[in-house]
């Protein structure tokens, strides 16, 4: 069956036929996924790992962001299906370690808050710090609120994270959830969902820039949003493979475009934080399905 590439794409092909056209396509993407599926990983050392999904009309892929100790952004793997599912989340990462990233390393994980995503990194990285992303926290609490309450309540859930000290970060998060117990119960109920995982980076001792880089999961949905752009002019996502296959191309072709990360300079601090609070994950087997699991 022809690859779908859209009426533009084919319009350009001049005297080549569309099947030839497709084919092209097929392969050039193909070899994008094996490419990035085949990475090795032995020398990578990261100071953040992102975890995102993108939605690609029904079906759904999760995409891993790596960032090194030295600010530099790597697309380091993929994987079919939703961040809701606890499964597929650990195959990721599962496939991650297979390809020699080191488990045992502490890293800083930016997830949307999906707890399927929170239970397959304890499974394979131990426990070490989690970042809850506050935008995707903030559109939560706020889809609770009606329209004409919902600046005053963005503005004092911006105003705790931008605190500096945790305690006081907390203390204005808590006392928000508490008075919006009274009036919007659902509203209470969201913000507290995770809540200190949202002060994760204040609780390292970051602060300025870094913090701002890594207190959402913006990073990775830059690269996703290169994925959307390369991947435009499909009609119809005919299978998973194809799925997989395009976004691969997408999260290469992010890759050229990508600079350092701002603040950088700064995850020296960060990476110490996170050493003293890593404990690794307790020696690993390979189950039926090929995904490493606790022993």
């Amino acid at each position: 069956m022809l690859e779908p590439v859209g009426a533009k794409v084919e319009a350009t092909s001049g005297s080549t036929s569309k099947s030839s056209v497709s084919r092209a396509f097929v392969e050039r993407t193909r070899e994008s996924l094996g490419e990035l599926m085949a990475r090795r990983l032995e020398d990578v050392r990261l100071a953040v790992m992102m975890l995102d999904g993108i939605d690609l009309k029904g079906r759904t892929n999760i995409v891993a962001l790596g960032i090194t100790t030295d600010g530099v952004k790597i697309p380091l793997g993929l994987w079919e299906g939703s961040t809701e599912n606890a499964t597929v989340a650990t195959a990721l990462l599962s496939d991650l370690v297979e390809r020699g990233l080191d488990p045992a390393q502490g890293i800083l994980f930016v997830i949307d808050g999906a707890k399927a995503l929170r239970k397959a990194i304890n499974a394979v990285f131990g426990n070490t710090p989690i970042q809850r992303c506050i935008r995707h926290k903030e559109r939560n609490v706020l889809d609770h609120l009606p329209e004409r309450d919902r600046p005053a309540v963005k503005r004092r859930l911006r105003a705790a994270w931008a605190e500096t000290d945790h305690g006081r970060a907390l203390d204005r998060l808590q006392t928000l959830a508490g008075e919006l117990d009274r009036t919007h119960p659902g509203a209470a109920g969201s913000l507290r969902e995770g809540l200190a995982e949202t002060l994760t980076l204040t609780r390292l001792g970051i602060k300025g820039p870094l913090k701002r880089t890594l207190e959402s999961t913006n990073p990775c949905e830059s690269m996703i949003e290169c994925v959307r752009r390369t991947s435009r002019n499909v009609k119809r996502w005919q299978s998973g493979e194809m799925g997989l296959r395009w976004t691969a191309a997408g999260m290469l072709e992010a890759e050229r475009q990508f600079r350092k990360i701002i603040g950088y300079r700064d995850l020296a601090k960060l990476i110490v934080a996170i050493e003293h609070q890593h404990t690794p994950a307790a020696t690993t087997q390979t189950n039926q399905a090929g995904i490493l699991v606790h022993a």
